[in-house]
C-alpha cells in the first residue's frame, strides 16, 4: 500500500532556477502539478513542503522555494504507485514539461512534476 500526495502550485512570473544537480530550468508563469509519495509520515512529509524555510534536497524543495502551494491531496493505502498516479493525471491534461527527471529520479518516468496548460 502507498501513501500518495498531489500538490498543486502557482509561479506567477518567468523564473529561471537552478534545481540541484538537475541544473537551470525555467519556469513560465502558470499552475504546475507534482506528484510525490512517503512510505512513513506523509503528513510529515507534506509540511516540510509546506515550509518555506528548509535545507533544499528534494526536486520539490526547490520548486517550493519560488511557487506557492495552492492546494494539496493526499491518498492513503492506495494500491496504484506514484508512477501511475503521474502517468494517469498527465495523461487527462494538457501538460508540459519543464525537464526530464523532475520528481522522478528515483524511477524511469519521464517526470513527475508538470505544468497544466489547462484552466484549474
Amino acid at each position: 500500500m502507498n501513501n500518495l500526495y498531489i500538490i498543486l502550485l502557482e509561479n506567477k512570473k518567468n523564473v529561471s532556477k537552478n534545481i540541484g544537480k538537475k541544473g537551470i530550468f525555467l519556469f513560465s508563469p502558470g499552475y504546475y502539478i507534482y506528484i510525490g509519495s512517503a512510505k512513513k509520515n506523509p503528513m510529515a512529509r507534506i509540511e516540510r513542503h509546506l515550509k518555506k524555510e528548509k535545507k533544499l534536497f528534494w526536486h520539490i524543495d526547490y520548486i517550493t522555494s519560488f511557487m506557492e502551494i495552492r492546494k494539496v491531496l493526499l491518498f492513503r493505502f492506495v494500491e496504484f504507485t506514484e508512477c501511475e498516479l503521474a502517468q494517469n493525471i498527465f495523461n487527462e491534461f494538457k501538460v508540459e514539461f519543464p525537464g526530464k527527471g523532475l520528481g522522478s529520479s528515483d524511477c524511469k518516468c519521464y517526470s513527475h512534476f508538470a505544468k497544466i496548460n489547462e484552466k484549474v
